[in-house]
């Protein structure tokens, strides 16, 4: 049988930025139809030779080899979707834009009908429901998982015939992860090739024909995905496939008293000129040294709550409580104890820095904002704290363009801690980490929570081994909780049909939930 003609070659890619170098003779070819996946640690170079494919580079960038792509249009999903969506304009009318390319050459009488039709199919092909609502707005009205799928959506408009997939599931729940996964095998059904540059290996084990593990840049095992994965020959590709942490993140017999009180709170987003309910909760409480995980579907409520309780999104009515006392809906009316108190760490932690200032300068000035600290010691103090995260003085004196995304999260981690706050809101810290970065990181909030004086922690996310290891667990459902308790009762003897829907979606992928 001919075997199908490369549309991909790199060969012997090195790219190097002052003399560090980030990619080191990467050879890879990609066919058409294929899923080709590049796994590895965070900084390990996937990013970069996904990117060198659009011919695009680290600014001073030194490159050498080849990369040659053979009469085909590349479409680029990228890790932080939102960097790439223009956030004054509605989700429809960027995408419509789009489709009425395809639609010139139609009568006039039919081209709005038919860009219509192409943007229903692309949502469609993109796993994202409820489209009509999604196109009625602003991508920051959209969470993250939807704003992913929307790229998505776009590069299948541009007509693509290799589709660079950096991430594609970060922040995606079980149920949501699968029909991602569904899709990307139905576009290389289509003869599209897909380069799928990812942490998440129940994903990469799913999909990819070719597998290539890279450390530091350098490729260090590549072959057929099943063998890559069932026989591992390398050191660091058996690390990268081990068990997630099971500990606990803290321990009942010291929680204290309840601090946080979320009562009768509801929660809108702005569409089309009405103000739409998002998220409904009852009550929902956290006690000082205790892990509450939230969970649930992308689109379930999760970040909307988070931001609620950080005062980011003021359009709620209810109350949120700390000690007892009401806390104003927007961070501006917060008083400077009240923003010290309650700390949220973002998903995206790129955006999350100002890319012209080193970081040590940022997370330094957490210290002098809300606790009125001198520069030198706010400096010394930024620096003990990066370096308990395992940031060394070297590395948080760069610009945050310089260090990988595992290496900003924690380093987003050290400025919310720099605040002393007795509330943490961690928003899918660990959605975009590989599986070695992610356990160092969760094991690193382990100790933080554990201490005497540690703050309270509300953990949201999508991925249940991750949520496991908390004291207690709700789950979001269509803006509601709709069950909540101790960790071991929720994620081994659910109630309600949801949490029994998302643990069986978990189980299929072979996540081993450990409460």
């Amino acid at each position: 049988m001919k075997e199908d003609p490369v549309i991909v070659t790199v060969n012997g890619l090195t790219v190097e930025v002052e003399g560090r170098t980030l990619v080191d003779r990467v050879s890879l070819r990609i066919r058409p139809g294929t899923v080709t996946a590049l796994v590895g640690a965070s900084g390990s170079g996937k990013t970069t030779t996904g990117l060198a494919l659009l011919g695009e580079y680290p600014a001073g960038a030194r490159v050498t080899g080849e990369v040659a792509v053979h009469g085909a249009r590349i479409g680029y999903v990228p890790q932080h979707p939102a960097a790439v969506l223009n956030p004054a304009r509605r989700t429809g009318a960027l995408l419509l834009d789009l489709a009425r390319q395809h639609a010139r050459d139609l009568p006039r009488s039919r081209r709005r009908a038919a860009a219509r039709q192409r943007v229903t199919e692309a949502l469609a092909d993109a796993q994202l429901d409820a489209a009509e609502e999604v196109l009625s707005r602003y991508p920051h009205q959209l969470s993250g998982g939807q704003q992913q799928r929307v790229v998505l959506a776009q590069a299948l408009l541009l007509g693509a015939r290799v589709i660079i997939a950096d991430e594609p599931t970060t922040g995606q729940d079980a149920l949501t992860k699968r029909r991602i996964v569904d899709q990307l095998a139905q576009v290389a059904g289509r003869g599209i090739a897909v380069l799928l540059l990812s942490h998440d290996l129940d994903v990469v084990r799913e999909l990819a024909d070719e597998v290539v593990v890279l450390r530091g840049g350098r490729v260090v095992e590549q072959g057929p995905g099943h063998r890559i994965l069932d026989a591992p020959a390398h050191p660091w590709t058996k690390e990268l496939l081990a068990e997630p942490r099971a500990l606990p993140y803290a321990d009942p017999e010291h929680a204290g008293a309840e601090m946080l009180t979320v009562s009768r709170l509801t929660a809108r987003h702005r569409t089309g000129g009405t103000r739409v309910p998002v998220l409904s909760v009852d009550r929902l409480t956290l006690r000082s040294g205790e892990c509450l995980a939230v969970v649930g579907r992308s689109g379930s409520g999760k970040t909307t709550l988070a931001r609620c309780l950080a005062g980011l999104h003021r359009d709620h009515t209810g109350q949120i409580l700390l000690d007892g006392k009401p806390l104003p809906h927007s961070l501006r009316d917060r008083s400077r104890e009240q923003l010290a108190a309650v700390q949220y760490v973002f998903q995206d932690a790129r955006a999350a820095f100002d890319e012209h200032r080193p970081v040590l300068d940022q997370v330094a000035r957490t210290a002098v904002r809300l606790h009125g600290a001198g520069t030198q010691e706010a400096t010394a103090e930024a620096r003990r704290v990066l370096t308990d995260l395992g940031l060394d003085d070297s590395l948080v004196r760069r610009l945050p363009g310089r260090l990988s995304g595992g290496e900003l999260q924690r380093a987003a981690l050290a400025r919310a801690l720099l605040a002393r706050p007795r509330v943490l809101v961690c928003d899918e810290i660990t959605s975009g980490l590989d599986p070695v970065t992610r356990r160092s990181l969760l094991d690193q909030l382990a100790t933080l929570v554990r201490r005497k004086d540690g703050p309270g922690v509300v953990l949201i996310t999508h991925d249940l081994d991750t949520a496991a290891p908390a004291t207690r667990v709700a789950v979001l459902d269509g803006g509601e909780v709709v069950e909540e308790g101790p960790a071991e009762q929720i994620l081994t003897a659910p109630r309600h049909p949801f949490t029994v829907s998302l643990l069986s979606a978990s189980h299929r992928w072979g996540a081993a939930v450990r409460p």
